[in-house]
């Protein structure tokens, strides 16, 4: 689950128009190889708009949908019909991480942010994918695809409609 709630809090924009870019939208799919060579493979959409708004709505294997504001996290889960609501205490600035980028190769730049080192593919000005090791020794590999970039949002989408019939759960 920290994986994820990484995963969400980090995603968003590509290197090419970095300073100008407000918002970014993609399909994802997620890979998640453990030190044994399991492999988690999750899918599905994320919203991102800036300063610090994201949606991260798996639709594969299960339901789930991921609201991250500001440094608050927001889990609504219909397969176990329950919300978590959690403070996120080291609030992750992909922005900066992208700032703080050096290139590598003509695709490949390197970013390090709290000890982590993310490895991002570009193709042209897409983002097609950020890899990194969580701190569980997981390889962690986010791939994009349909990307929008500085599409019209507002902050109503990133506010959670949460059924009155589920169970709240506040960490």
């Amino acid at each position: 689950m920290k994986y994820i709630f990484f995963s969400a809090i980090l995603l968003t924009l590509s290197f090419g128009d970095i300073f100008s870019m407000n918002s970014y939208e993609a399909d994802f799919r997620q890979v998640v190889t453990n030190d044994k060579g399991n492999i988690l493979e999750y899918s599905g959409h994320i919203k991102v708009m800036k300063p610090q708004y994201a949606l991260w709505e798996y639709l594969q294997p299960s339901t789930k949908l991921i609201y991250i504001n500001k440094n608050m996290a927001t889990i609504v889960e219909p397969d176990l019909e329950q919300v978590i609501v959690k403070k996120l205490h080291n609030s992750i600035d992909f922005f900066k991480i992208l700032k703080n980028a050096k290139k590598i190769d003509k695709n490949t730049y390197i970013a390090e942010f709290q000890s982590v080192q993310y490895t991002i593919k570009m193709i042209d000005s897409d983002l097609k994918s950020i890899e990194y090791k969580d701190q569980l020794d997981n390889t962690i590999l986010i791939n994009f695809s349909e990307q929008t970039v500085n599409k019209k949002m507002s902050t109503k989408e990133f506010k959670p409609c949460i059924p009155t019939e589920y169970d709240l759960i506040r960490g």
